[in-house]
């Protein structure tokens, strides 16, 4: 009894913590796993075991390989020739392409590289077309086994529940449905976002500070006599004396030695400051070279996230300095060194030669830039490593090759062509991940050992009986959907998995129909921006409210869901 009352406890502190504080959520379920284990609920042979569990090790194989897919060109030339005069057409065709590279790929790298096209098209606002984006992304990933985390995380819970995992097209029948349907209610949709007119959020338009220097031509004229209000695409919003902010900024002000001047506008003009004389760019300055410009989103939970770049120690962590700044459609203020850094910020870089090399780029960041991506493949690299996953996926799905083993042999082969390097590996190894996912199948066996899910299980099925299973499987999706909502969609798997598989061996029933709800639940993220890295992606570079995500998505969620519940019964019987 004190046992179970222990789980109870940690698992009721788990999801407050997820739910209710900006905790990591690796923080929160290793922290959530040693206290199970130092309080004997595991042993040492429980907490080994799951973390060298076979799905996860795939899981890992898989993510590593997509480091290198990243890197097909089929995609980027496909980005130029999507967004046309026709807004459906556009729709459409983005969605399609989204969705089916989304399969294979990682969704965060998809919606990056096609990013840069949707904003720099000429046709439609480009707050139309990002949502959109994400949400084919999102559907994408549902239709195959490597199409998102999520579907990779259920199989390793089953994997280690059964010893048999899912297979690589257990997905597509359903991912598929609610794919095709999805972009058919987009097209509707996404009718309801805001067309985001230029001179009211410009896509490029960022804070950028510049200093006066001592010997400034600047000093002891005015702003009018500058011509500093006569600037092409970059307007002076502006200036920081010592510790004081002056805003607006007069014509007649006059220019001091040492002042900080904040333009707002297009980055692509940083030229125009560099060119004036004893105007210096914090980035220029440095020592860094304007030609290595590099643009990233901030991700949830980065280490810089609720710091300001000055004590980040920004420069010395990434070998790169901050040009410019913004934040949505929200205008920043004051000093760049100063802004305190959030979750989703667009950050315009001017890099160093060591940038790529550093490990912590992706826990911290999403490069955008089209240009920062790393060295692209040949065309013999593309065709190599596109029919080799091919490949590979039909000797996974007849049975003959494990998934496992042919994702080693992948990855293996991107190592020797020089399609990835080590050093991107390393960098790009999903630590947190492995251990978020380690430790929830650690505390799954602790729910297990103590007897916790066969009481919760028993009492879902007494409470549930008389409705039957479809209710109990529609309250197993609605509550992981409400999970995903409000915290991650890994973590939503994580902690759902137990509960589902429990409730179907309470009612005597295939485990199947019960998990895959758990699957397509975790990905259903269309009503906020917090669910999915690929949501939080867009809402800055679309300068999207909570709103914009509600309207658009309610009818696609719906749709969704109503897909999912009646197809799984279908084909997973009970």
């Amino acid at each position: 009894m004190i046992d179970q009352l222990l789980i109870v406890g940690l698992f009721a502190c788990l999801v407050a913590s997820l739910i209710f504080t900006d905790w990591p959520a690796v923080w929160v379920f290793t922290c959530a796993m040693l206290a199970a284990y130092f309080a004997g609920l595991v042993d040492t042979a429980d907490v080994l075991s799951k973390a060298s569990n076979s799905g996860l090790m795939t899981l890992i194989l898989l993510l590593l390989v997509s480091v290198g897919l990243e890197k097909l060109s089929w995609l980027s030339r496909l980005s130029g020739q999507l967004v046309t005069r026709n807004y459906s057409l556009s729709l459409l065709r983005l969605g399609v392409v989204t969705a089916f590279f989304s399969a294979f790929v990682n969704n965060t790298a998809v919606v990056a590289t096609l990013a840069h096209t949707v904003r720099s098209n000429k046709h439609h606002p480009a707050s139309k077309l990002l949502i959109p984006l994400s949400y084919a992304a999102i559907l994408g990933g549902t239709m195959t086994l490597i199409g998102t985390s999520t579907n990779l995380i259920v199989s390793s819970f089953l994997e280690d529940a059964t010893g048999q995992g899912l297979g690589f097209f257990d997905f597509f029948a359903i991912g598929a449905t609610a794919t095709v349907l999805g972009l058919v209610v987009m097209l509707f949709s996404a009718r309801l976002l805001p067309a985001t007119e230029d001179d009211k959020i410009d896509i490029n338009e960022y804070l950028i500070e510049a200093e006066v220097g001592a010997d400034s031509a600047l000093v002891g004229k005015s702003i009018l006599d500058n011509k500093l209000r006569d600037l092409e695409d970059l307007f002076l919003v502006e200036l920081v004396r010592g510790e004081h902010l002056i805003s607006p900024v007069a014509p007649q002000e006059y220019i001091e030695a040492g002042d900080k001047l904040i333009f707002s506008g297009d980055i692509k003009q940083v030229s125009i400051l560099e060119a004036i004389d004893g105007l210096r760019i914090f980035a220029i300055e440095e020592g860094l070279l304007r030609e290595n410009m590099v643009e990233v989103i901030v991700m949830p939970n980065a280490a810089i996230e609720g710091k300001t770049i000055k004590d980040s120690g920004f420069r010395s962590l990434f070998d790169a300095a901050v040009v410019g700044m913004r934040r949505g459609g929200k205008r920043l203020s004051g000093k760049l060194g100063n802004i305190t850094i959030q979750a989703g910020d667009n950050m315009m870089l001017a890099v160093g030669p060591d940038f790529n090399e550093r490990k912590n780029l992706g826990k911290n960041f999403v490069v955008v830039d089209e240009l920062v991506g790393g060295v692209k493949t040949t065309p013999l690299q593309n065709y190599f490593i596109t029919a080799a996953l091919l490949v590979v996926i039909v000797l996974a799905t007849a049975g003959i090759v494990p998934l496992i083993k042919g994702m080693a042999f992948l990855l293996v082969a991107m190592l020797m062509m020089r399609v990835v390097r080590g050093s991107e590996l390393r960098r790009r190894f999903p630590f947190e991940l492995w251990l978020i996912i380690a430790s929830a199948l650690t505390l799954s066996q602790a729910l297990s050992n103590t007897g916790v899910v066969a009481v919760l299980a028993d009492f879902l099925h007494d409470h549930l009986a008389v409705l039957g299973p479809w209710a109990a499987l529609a309250g197993i999706y609605f509550g992981t959907l409400m999970l995903t909502e409000t915290m991650t969609n890994n973590a939503a798997a994580a902690l759902a998995f137990p509960i589902a598989f429990g409730l179907a061996e309470s009612y005597g029933l295939s485990h199947m129909p019960f998990i895959m709800a758990v699957a397509y639940g975790a990905s259903a993220s269309f009503l906020t921006p917090y669910g999915y890295t690929t949501n939080l992606m867009v809402q800055n570079l679309g300068g999207y409210g909570m709103r914009d995500y509600f309207r658009a998505g309610l009818p696609l969620s719906i749709v969704y869901a109503a897909v999912v519940l009646l197809l799984i019964p279908r084909l997973f019987p009970f």
